[in-house]
């Protein structure tokens, strides 16, 4: 993916920009697996005739088939699943898993949409390397030509490229679109048609492939309403009105970040918001320590710190997932650690504050509906503070192993997922 929308310029970013590729370029052997655990099942299920034709666009090596059926069953009752978002270009599944000591539950793919057999090629060699790794991919599929461009032909397509996969034993969870509260790509800050067109892309998923879930991803709403963006939406129109939740003929953090783009519970299977700790105050990438609880104050929008006060946002844990009932997810976590800039704390000591936090029994106790936690796994560029970053948890030896340590007893990796059963 080559990104089309510039990364705005505004206080607290919720996720690192979006000048990286996501292509799993490795491609590990086809392996016949049924992967059996005790916290996720899965119920058999005949494949229906659509499926087993777009299964032959997956990859073939398997003498068996299989289908995820359950989307319920994915959500653990006991614990979280731990995943991880690969720079597919320097380090494949397999060798992460041995890093780590431990098969990731969930793997992030990032897609355009509407997708060339060439952009698709690459996300079925990701699914190669679920399918041997065990676990879910959580398909992230960005519409840079905005959502006009999602069709009814391009979500058939989608659908049935969709139940191949879960055929195939790979159990999906689609982020469709997300970020759409912001104002720095094709589909923000445009809720009428935004929920419009998940609307659409959920029903359809959830007819024909039903090993798929929805997950409905907005941004952290720290610097909400994002001014400046490509994409930011206008004064005078009717979203714009619609994005005014309190009425005063302004946006500003004062309204709802969220609720406007939310397109209903019977849509979304899952809700996540991407949480980083790009410092306590700008200029970003100091490598400061993150300041006590700061994880979970910006899961609920009490952070009031030294990078600002974001006590006006919406309590996003309390809201989608206790009132509305639905499993959380943080789609993307990590801590900025920036080599080129010295003076500041160590790296050990920067993540892992973070993942102490992200990862602690308080947490886990507080939060009973967080089902999943996915690091980032990048080196990279970013725009934001122009200069390189090292987001890895498993960069150098020691931080994986200080990483691997911390890893706390309730995570639930690739061979906790029941993923395929004989028809």
């Amino acid at each position: 993916m080559t990104p089309t929308a510039t990364e705005p310029e505004h206080g607290f970013v919720g996720h690192p920009g979006k000048n990286r590729r996501r292509r799993p370029t490795v491609i590990v052997p086809l392996i016949v697996m049924l992967l059996v655990g005790a916290t996720v099942g899965v119920v058999t299920t005949q494949v229906q005739s659509s499926a087993a034709r777009a299964s032959q666009a997956a990859p073939t090596a398997t003498t068996q088939q299989c289908l995820v059926a359950d989307r319920a069953a994915l959500v653990p009752k006991k614990g979280v699943l731990f995943g991880v978002n690969l720079d597919w270009n320097t380090e494949t599944l397999p060798e992460y898993a041995k890093t780590l000591g431990h098969a990731p539950a969930v793997t992030v793919q990032f897609s355009d949409i509407p997708y060339s057999a060439a952009t698709w090629r690459h996300t079925l060699d990701a699914v190669t390397q679920v399918k041997a790794n065990g676990g879910i991919l959580l398909l992230t599929l960005e519409p840079h030509g905005g959502l006009d461009t999602i069709s009814d032909a391009v979500i058939s397509k989608l659908v049935t490229d969709l139940a191949a996969i879960n055929a195939e034993g790979v159990p999906v969870i689609v982020r469709f679109a997300h970020e759409m509260n912001g104002s720095w790509y094709a589909w923000g800050q445009q809720p009428t048609k935004y929920v419009e067109t998940f609307q659409r892309v959920a029903t359809a998923v959830h007819a024909g492939a039903r090993g798929t879930s929805m997950m409905w991803a907005p941004n952290y709403g720290g610097g909400y309403p994002f001014a400046g963006g490509q994409f930011a939406v206008k004064p005078g129109t009717p979203d714009f009105a619609l994005l005014d939740t309190n009425h005063d003929g302004a946006l500003t953090m004062a309204d709802d970040t969220y609720a406007p783009y939310f397109p209903g519970d019977r849509y979304v299977d899952w809700v996540g918001i991407s949480l980083y700790h790009w410092g306590n105050q700008r200029p970003w990438g100091d490598n400061e320590v993150p300041e006590p609880n700061k994880f979970a104050d910006m899961l609920t929008g009490t952070y009031n710190g030294s990078a600002g006060d974001d006590s006006a946002i919406p309590d996003f844990y309390q809201v989608y997932g206790v009132d509305h009932g639905h499993p959380v997810a943080i789609p993307e976590t990590s801590a900025i650690y920036t080599p080129s800039r010295i003076g500041g704390a160590s790296e050990l000591a920067v993540k892992q504050a973070w993942w102490t936090q992200a990862f602690s029994a308080e947490t886990h106790k507080e939060f009973p509906q967080l089902k999943m936690i996915n690091w980032f796994e990048w080196s990279k560029y970013e725009i934001e503070i122009k200069d390189n970053v090292d987001w890895r948890a498993s960069g150098t030896p020691a931080i994986a192993k200080a990483f691997s340590k911390d890893l706390p007893g309730w995570f639930r990796y690739g061979n906790d997922v029941t993923v395929c059963n004989k028809l």
